[in-house]
Parts: structure tokens; C-alpha cells; sequence
């Protein structure tokens, strides 16, 4: 059985404090997540929004709860009252949407870009000139109640480690040359459980990790 406070330190220790680690506990029961919160981690991702929910009822408050999978825009505002970040934004519309949401709750709500870098068609994301098209756009700044804190990208799903190493780094030389122009991008989010390793070589700020941390997730069919 795996001792979840173990995994979690042993996944720290091969993370820079600069590096922010959300640990993905999609899949993963209440009693999981409190004994990695007994550990001290406080950010926690999920990709469903109702398990969200459902975790951000039972859990404590000062739990940030990061939003990392593909998002349907008629699910945002369950969730409006108390996401930290939405990672994967991948359309102008559903910022529109997240905006909107927001300003219903007084908020400002943190979201990423979701940027297309891997070589599958299953993956989402926008192309690089999509991404700097709507941040340089008018409708994009009347948005007051999002704030675009960076970029994030999954890379292909395969154990080529140059393929992945040259994925994260096109991000990255992107989101350094976003940078020069908005002060706010501080968040690259890229890596996962298997790779995150190499993604924080190639300049990830943020990496997502779950079975590492929690074990093999429990789908249920």
C-alpha cells in the first residue's frame, strides 16, 4: 500500500521551491487527499468540476483547488465561487464565459493558456499565433475578472525523450518571448507524473502530479 506521505516527499525532493506542485487527486478519495494535506500540500488538482465540488464542500478552505482538465463552458460557474486557477483555457469563448462567472461572484479568477504541443490529435490547446492574437487583442482587455497568469501544455503521450525535451522547449521559448511583453505571465505549467522531471529541466514552473504522488488512479466504469 503506498504511503502517500512518503511519495509526496519523495517528489519534493526532486523539485525546486521555485516549482509549484499540484497534486492531481482526480479519481482519489476524501481520506487520500487529507493525509497529503496532513503532509502539507495545499494545492490539489482535479479535472472533473462536481468531484471538485463535491471535495472543496468536505476539505479545508485554505485548500487551493486547481481546475486542469478540458473545461465545458456550461460547467464554469459551478465552480466560479472558488477555483484558484483553471489551467487549459483553449478558446476565447470559454475565457468570455469565466469572465463572466466570475464578475457574478466579485472575483478575478487566475487562468492558463492551454498551448498545443504535442504531435496528437487527442490533445487540446490553441497554436502559438492564436495564444498571442488574443492577448494582444481589444476584447481580450475588456475581460477585467480574469487574469492570464501563463501557459500550459501537455506534450505527446510516448517515452521519447527528445520529443518531449524539444515539445517543452518550443513552449517555453514561446512563454519566455510572451514575457518580454506582459509582465503578468509568472506560470508555465508542463510536466506530469512521468515526465516532470524533464519539464522542469526545460523550464516548467508548474507540474502536475498525481499517480506519483497518490498511486494508480481508480476509474470507475
Amino acid at each position: 500500500m503506498i504511503r502517500i506521505k512518503d511519495s509526496l516527499q519523495t517528489v519534493l525532493k526532486n523539485v525546486s521551491k521555485k516549482v509549484t506542485l499540484v497534486a492531481v487527486s482526480k479519481t482519489k478519495p476524501i481520506a487520500d487527499i487529507k493525509e497529503a494535506y496532513n503532509a502539507g500540500q495545499r494545492i490539489f488538482g482535479e479535472n472533473k468540476i462536481q468531484e471538485m465540488i463535491t471535495k472543496y464542500d468536505a476539505l479545508p478552505k485554505d485548500i487551493e483547488w486547481h481546475m486542469i482538465g478540458h473545461l465545458q463552458r456550461n460547467k464554469v460557474k459551478y465552480m466560479a465561487h472558488f477555483v484558484n486557477l483553471i489551467h487549459g483555457v483553449d478558446s476565447f469563448k470559454t475565457l468570455k464565459e469565466i469572465n463572466k462567472q466570475a464578475k457574478k461572484h466579485d472575483r478575478v479568477i487566475n487562468c492558463l493558456l492551454q498551448a498545443s504541443i504535442a504531435k496528437e490529435d487527442t490533445k487540446f490547446g490553441l497554436p502559438f499565433n492564436e495564444i498571442a492574437t488574443i492577448l494582444a487583442s481589444d476584447a481580450f482587455l475588456d475581460l477585467k475578472n480574469i487574469n492570464i497568469v501563463g501557459l500550459m501544455g501537455m506534450a505527446t503521450f510516448t517515452d521519447n525523450q527528445e520529443q518531449l525535451a524539444e515539445e517543452f522547449s518550443s513552449l517555453k521559448l514561446f512563454f519566455d518571448s510572451l514575457k518580454t511583453q506582459n509582465s503578468k505571465l509568472t506560470t508555465l505549467s508542463m510536466g506530469m507524473s512521468g515526465d516532470y522531471q524533464l519539464a522542469i529541466k526545460n523550464g516548467s514552473t508548474m507540474i502536475r502530479v498525481g499517480s506519483a504522488i497518490f498511486g494508480a488512479r481508480n476509474y470507475i466504469v
